[in-house]
């Protein structure tokens, strides 16, 4: 038997009234992209590195929600980086029950910087391989969550620019 597998693209737009400077700023400082990218309300962090350059690691041990929730994990690898431009990583999402590590996808994103009048969009692209039963069911959330993650981009930008 064949385990089931979904593959999905989606492109999420966004426009900030701040520079590329300023918006890559917010991915590269370790402090301020764990603010907005893994502390939302509710969230518990159990573990969470950054290390942001070619080769580089980054992602964590999560929980959103109360106890009842399983402990997600993100693993992340930097693969191509250009200053105040472009940002290209992979990553695998994914929960732990007990000891046991479970897969729900393996993305490729690409995050593009461009000046815009006077502030930046940032286009971001993800290609992912969603697994198991309900895998198709994931990628419409997957981006709904990072409409929300960008959303919380825009915050951060705002109170801390």
């Amino acid at each position: 038997m064949t385990a089931k597998l979904a593959h999905g693209m989606f492109t999420v737009e966004r426009r900030y009234d701040a520079s590329p400077q300023r918006v890559f700023q917010a991915y590269e400082d370790p402090v301020a992209f764990r603010r907005w990218f893994a502390e939302a309300p509710g969230a518990t962090i159990y573990e969470w590195t950054h290390d942001f350059r070619v080769g580089g690691q980054g992602g964590g041990r999560y929980r959103f929600g109360g106890e009842e929730r399983d402990v997600g994990f993100n693993d992340t690898l930097f693969l191509d980086i250009v200053e105040n431009r472009r940002i290209i990583l992979s990553y695998v999402m994914g929960s732990e029950i007990g000891e046991e590590r479970h897969r729900i996808s393996a993305s490729l994103a690409t995050i593009e910087l461009a000046p815009d009048r006077d502030g930046t969009r940032l286009t971001y692209t993800e290609q992912g391989a969603y697994f198991g039963e309900d895998g198709a069911a994931h990628i419409p959330l997957r981006e709904g969550g990072c409409a929300a993650m960008f959303e919380n981009l825009a915050r951060e930008l705002e109170t801390r620019g």
